[in-house]
Parts: C-alpha cells; structure tokens; sequence
C-alpha cells in the first residue's frame, strides 16, 4: 500500500468543503427559501427543483465526455478546480438573490440561476470524484482519501448549519432576503479559496496514456459494468432519500414541533457521521465493502422509525432528535462507501472493455446521482406538502400537518429501502479487485515497456 501524504489527503477534503459552502446551503434550505422567503408555492417550487434535474440528465454525461477528452499539463480533473470556482460561486450568489419581480418573471429568475448554478456544480463536484482513480491506483488507499474527503464534506455541512441561519438573521436584521444577499458572497468566496488550495495540491499521479478515442467511446465503459450500475441504481435511491429528509426537515421542526430555533442544531448533526466514515478503513478490513455499505443505508431506516416512534409518543423531542441523529451517524458509511468504490468500477471498466472513462462513469455514477436525487428528494416532499394544503409562514392545519411528517418519515425511509436491494448484489464484483488490480499494473508496465 503506497500512502498519500496528508498535504494531499486534507487538499481532497478541502475540494468537498469548497463545494458544500454553496450547495449545501442549496441542498437543505432552497425549498424554504423559495416558499417562505421568496414567495414561489410549494408546487412551483417543487417543480423548479424537478425541472433542474432534468436539464442534470444531459449535463452530466456532456460533462463526463469532456473530462475524458481533457488532456492539460495538469491532467484532466485538476484543472476544472481553477477553471469553474469563480463561475460556480458566482451562480451560487445568485440563486438566492430576490430582485423585485412579477409572478413568471420571478419563477424564470429562480429556475434560471438555479439550474445554471446546477450545471456548473456538476461540472466542478464530478472531478473531486474522478481524480481519485488518478491520485492513488490502491483501492485501500482510496477508501483513506475518501474517508478525509467525507471529513471535508462534513465539515463544510457542520459550518454552513452552525452559521447560516444565524447570519442571515444578524445581517439581515429579520429581512432574510437581505440576510441571504450578505451571506452567500461570503461562503462564495470561501469556496473559491478552497477549489484554488485543492488544485494546487491535488496532483495527478497515476499517468493514463492519451489514446486517441471517437466522441461517445467512453460509454462502452458501461459495457457489462455491472458494479457501475449497482453503484448508479443505489447511489440515485440514496441521495432522493437522504435530501427529501432534509429538505423538509425545517417545516418539520418550525410546524410540527414548533421549534424552530432547533433547525440549525439538527441539521448539524449530520457532522456526526463523520465517526463512521473516518471508521470505513476499519470496517472495510474487518468485513467487505459490501456489508459495509448494506448495513450503513440499514440504519438510515432504524433511525427513520425510530422517528416514527417518537412521533408516536407524543411527539417526543428525545425519540425525534434520537432518530434523526442515528440516522446521520449510519449516513457517514452509506454516503461515503459509493464514491470510494466508483473508482473501483472505473478500474472494472477499464479490465473488462479497455476503456478507461473516469470522467463519464463518475459524472453519471456520482454527480448526476446526486444531483437528480436532490432535485426529486426536493421536489416529491414539495408536492406532498402541496396536495396537503401547505401555507407559508401560518399555522398549519392538521392535514398540512400529516402530510409534512409523511414526506419527514415515510418518503425518505421508502427510498433508502430500496438503495439497500442493489447493494447486496455487489459482493461478487468486490472480490474480483485484486485480479483487476494486478491486471491493470501489468498492463501499465507492459505500455511503459
């Protein structure tokens, strides 16, 4: 096993906390933004989240062409870092501004800046993910740089949730419009800072020959990539589960519970995953990825009935919080397993059809999984609460009320069970890494020689 130095493994951490300082903002708070603070209806709003993700279903896999046709003296992921930071934080500025507009006016601004904010998210979050087949050709040591890219994620998460609702109150003097026109630029330009430390630090060290390939070649990739399409298939289940638990999160706590000063510290607690995903190297020498993986998206279960329980029981806070910190506690090994074995079924790809497309396998596996699932994890709760007659900023009616906790416990748990189904097929492709590990070295001494 050849280790990275740790400049190299906290600039990977650093590439997932740039990213997060923007869309995790986006990710847990754009649905209440656009109801509570910019006046869109649920349903609008629902829909605008939904449409972004269909323009993702394009922009992703044009994405992942690109990266595989990039050849630069810094590689072919690194230099996205630089080119992408400024536009993408920029979009992230923009997508929670509020100009003074008419009903369509203000619909097209908001679906506008979001989906362009969306497009150039995929295009700088896909290479955090792809250049880790490039940093390091060990797929343990892939699985450390992975746990301290989840380090990075998470932090950035812990610091937006600590931070974001308590500086839009301070700068906006209890106008959230203002609020948020202050504090995006600030988290913009850390996340600018952040991209620039990775791309300086983040060299590409396993070398791939530029070969000549037509356009599209890179999806024969997929060809019998059947680890590819249980990580895709789990990954995009995972990801409509986790972002409609906390998207709606904050209706749930500000009207059902009526605690609203409890949404940042909930939100928080997703930090706590972190003990998990710093565990993963462990786990994974003590039992297979697979089970790993298959026992992480189980706790996100337990931990949503655990919540229906507290519901229950008189919608007690201790059931509640308990349920909802369980389940982050399991998210850091379901959430971190996918992006580690990516690299993994690049590598499969490559053994199986002689086609190496990290970029392409990546933007669809990872980016597009997470992208897609964010908008269907944010427009389905939307909906729900729509057809359950949701108001803004009123006291909700008990149907209301019913159909907040249905999208709160239900929806979520309904999606993690099902990512659990393709997981358990994996097994039988992890065993085959070290044949494809050793094929592969062989056959890059044979092309130096």
């Amino acid at each position: 096993m050849t280790k990275t130095s740790y400049t190299k493994r906290f600039s990977y951490a650093a590439s997932d906390t740039a990213g997060q300082l923007v869309f995790c903002v986006i990710s847990f708070y754009l649905l209440k933004f656009y109801t509570d603070v910019y006046g869109i209806s649920a349903a609008t709003a629902g829909t605008i989240l939904l449409v972004a993700r269909c323009v993702d279903a394009i922009d992703a896999p044009v994405w992942g062409i690109i990266f595989d046709k990039t050849h630069s003296r810094w590689g072919k992921s690194r230099p996205w870092f630089l080119w992408l930071c400024v536009p993408f934080a920029v979009f992230g500025v923009l997508t929670f501004l509020t100009p003074n507009l008419g009903g369509s006016a203000k619909i097209f601004y908001a679906a506008g800046t979001y989906i362009v904010c969306s497009i150039l998210y995929t295009g700088i979050n896909t290479p955090v993910t792809s250049i880790l087949s490039a940093l390091t050709p060990d797929p343990r040591e892939r699985v450390t740089l992975t746990c301290f890219r989840m380090f990075g994620s998470k932090l950035g998460v812990l610091f937006v949730n600590l931070t974001a609702f308590r500086l839009v109150e301070f700068f906006g003097h209890g106008d959230d419009r203002k609020g948020f026109m202050i504090v995006m630029p600030l988290y913009a330009t850390g996340t600018i800072l952040l991209f620039l430390l990775a791309f300086k630090n983040l060299e590409e060290t396993v070398k791939e020959e530029p070969k000549p390939q037509p356009l599209l070649n890179g999806f024969g990739a997929l060809r019998g990539n059947w680890p590819w399409f249980i990580i895709f298939t789990s990954s995009l289940f995972f990801w409509i589960a986790f972002i409609a638990r906390v998207s709606i999160a904050p209706y749930f706590f500000e009207y059902n519970l009526h605690r609203k000063d409890l949404i940042g510290l909930a939100n928080s607690l997703d930090f706590i995953s972190l003990t998990t995903a710093f565990l993963l190297p462990f786990f994974c020498r003590w039992t297979s990825k697979r089970n790993v993986w298959f026992f992480g998206l189980l706790g996100l279960v337990v931990g949503q009935l655990i919540i229906y329980l507290g519901v229950r029981n008189d919608l007690s806070l201790a059931w509640i919080m308990t349920g909802w910190a369980f389940g982050f506690l399991a998210s850091g090994m379901a959430m971190a397993m996918p992006f580690s074995v990516l690299a993994d079924s690049v590598d499969y790809g490559d053994w199986k059809t002689g086609i190496r497309a990290a970029g392409l396998l990546t933007a669809l596996g990872a980016a597009f999984c997470l992208k897609a699932g964010s908008g269907l994890g944010g427009a389905l709760p939307a909906w729900i609460m729509a057809a359950n007659g949701y108001i803004p900023n009123v006291e909700q009616a008990p149907q209301s009320l019913k159909g907040i906790e249905a999208g709160f416990i239900w929806l979520p748990a309904f999606f993690f069970g099902l990512s659990m189904i393709p997981v358990w097929f994996y097994q039988k492709y992890e065993l085959l890494e070290p044949q494809i590990h050793a094929a592969l070295e062989q056959r890059r001494k044979n092309s130096v020689g």
